[in-house]
């Protein structure tokens, strides 16, 4: 653990090298390489070089928050790549729109574009080249963790899993010691050692670098004195509770005069100082979004107008924040029904009640843009779990486990099950597993990330009838 922080650390310092040689590359090919020819020195090279200042810093928390400082070898490769160009992307229309704010018309766009291309190679190049060494080193039998493994349960066995699907990690488990199972007893190829009274045995004759604790919920009442063993031999030692079901990924821990309490679900967003933040860039967003989105709208207004006949804004009951309802507007993409059937029925693959211009606006969600009004009233959020009606809660709400969570946070226009493939008619089961791993994960950098990937994978639904 400590290894992997000051590898991280040792990183942000490459990357602010990188950063820092790019932009300094990109300079001398547009202003005295092959392309100065052409180039309209405005500035000096001081000034170029004196946004190194605001850039640098920018880069390196766009980094963060695209987890690119997460530890490497619970990455795949594609993912640090596809992470890498958002954050460059980000990054340049940042300081794009910051050099407008302040006037600076005068600076060399072309440079910009090819700082973005150089930084986004040199950038995976470091990386690629880092996952060769580690990967030459374990080769070799360094930087290989050994761990056993205490006692056997489901969580055992899920971690088990997790470990020979990423050998990239470079973790080997030792074996297993339990209590109930017989020794001999292996699973996919990982053996029971024997009893949990072996590691006084175990303990001073391996060398081991950590001893994982997977007690079943059974053996509980032996933690303490199997910690307290762990603890003798120096060994560091993590706990993986059998009771995922409850406990999220990241359980918020409150200190209570000494006493530890683990609340069962950790909301970001119920930090006044984030919910501010958010709030805030709900109504740059909508504002923005309302006026760009204008012209659509405007068309499709006069068509619904014009093609059947009924309001133009059709506003359904949805369940909100703290489940309580609103009124969600859409552009009406159906005929006019009566209300008790509307509440109580999904549309259906080729339902009659669409409208042909209905059908257009649902598969490119245009009908969803007057919703950027509810955020602009706070009913809504630009990113956030998919409001539903209150028919439909009532009855996922027995259904599904945790299904009421997202009502812990305002639900958006878009969302991390939306831009996943989650819309319209697919599993609620799987959309209320991105939802829940939004809310307990919630940052500025994984709402832009949304809204980016809403931008780039389009409106256009295909499961919208």
């Amino acid at each position: 653990m400590d290894n992997q922080k000051n590898f991280s650390r040792l990183y942000v310092v490459v990357d602010a090298l990188i950063i820092s040689f790019s932009y300094l590359t990109a300079w001398a090919l547009r202003f005295v390489g092959p392309f100065a020819d052409s180039a309209v020195r405005a500035r000096s090279f001081g000034q170029y070089m004196s946004y190194l200042i605001v850039l640098v810093p920018m880069f390196l928390l766009l980094y963060h928050a695209f987890t690119l400082y997460v530890p490497m070898r619970m990455q795949g490769r594609r993912l640090l790549l596809s992470n890498l160009v958002k954050a460059n992307t980000l990054g340049v229309l940042g300081m794009t729109f910051i050099m407008y704010m302040i006037g600076e018309g005068y600076i060399s766009r072309s440079m910009y574009g090819m700082f973005y291309v150089i930084n986004i190679s040199l950038g995976w190049l470091s990386r690629m080249l880092y996952f060769r060494v580690i990967r030459d080193m374990r080769r070799k039998g360094y930087n290989i963790k050994q761990i056993l493994l205490v006692g056997y349960s489901r969580a055992c066995e899920e971690y088990i899993d997790r470990i020979l699907e990423n050998p990239q990690w470079g973790i080997v488990v030792r074996g297993i010691l339990d209590d109930e199972v017989e020794a001999g007893t292996s699973y996919r190829g990982i053996k029971v050692l024997g009893e949990l009274a072996n590691l006084t045995v175990i303990l001073p004759t391996n060398r081991l670098d950590e001893i994982a604790i997977t007690l079943g919920l059974a053996e509980y009442d032996r933690l303490e004195e199997i910690v307290a063993m762990c603890e003798k031999s120096g060994v560091h030692t993590k706990f993986i509770p059998d009771y995922m079901n409850i406990i999220p990924t990241k359980p918020y821990t409150e200190d209570i005069l000494g006493l530890p309490v683990i609340n069962i679900r950790y909301v970001p967003l119920s930090n006044t100082f984030n919910a501010l933040v958010k709030r805030i860039m709900d109504i740059a967003g909508s504002i923005a979004g309302i006026i760009i989105a204008s012209p659509v709208m405007i068309i499709a207004a006069v068509l619904v107008k014009t093609t059947s006949k009924g309001p133009l804004i059709y506003c359904q009951e949805r369940v909100g924040l703290h489940n309580k309802t609103f009124w969600m507007y859409k552009f009406r993409s159906m005929e006019v029904q009566p209300k008790e059937e509307e509440k109580k029925a999904w549309t259906v693959k080729n339902d009659p009640r669409v409208t042909w211009v209905g059908k257009i606006m649902r598969h490119t969600s245009i009908d969803e843009l007057p919703q950027l009004f509810n955020i602009l009233k706070g009913d809504m959020s630009l990113v956030g779990p998919r409001p539903e009606r209150p028919f439909f809660v009532e009855k996922f709400r027995e259904e599904i486990p945790r299904y009421m969570v997202k009502h812990q946070v305002r639900p958006g226009l878009t969302g991390w099950a939306q831009v996943n493939g989650y819309r319209g008619d697919t599993s609620i089961r799987k959309r209320i597993e991105y939802d829940l791993f939004y809310i307990e994960n919630w940052t500025v950098g994984f709402d832009i990330k949304i809204l980016l990937l809403t931008i780039f994978r389009g409106f256009v639904n295909k499961n919208a009838y």
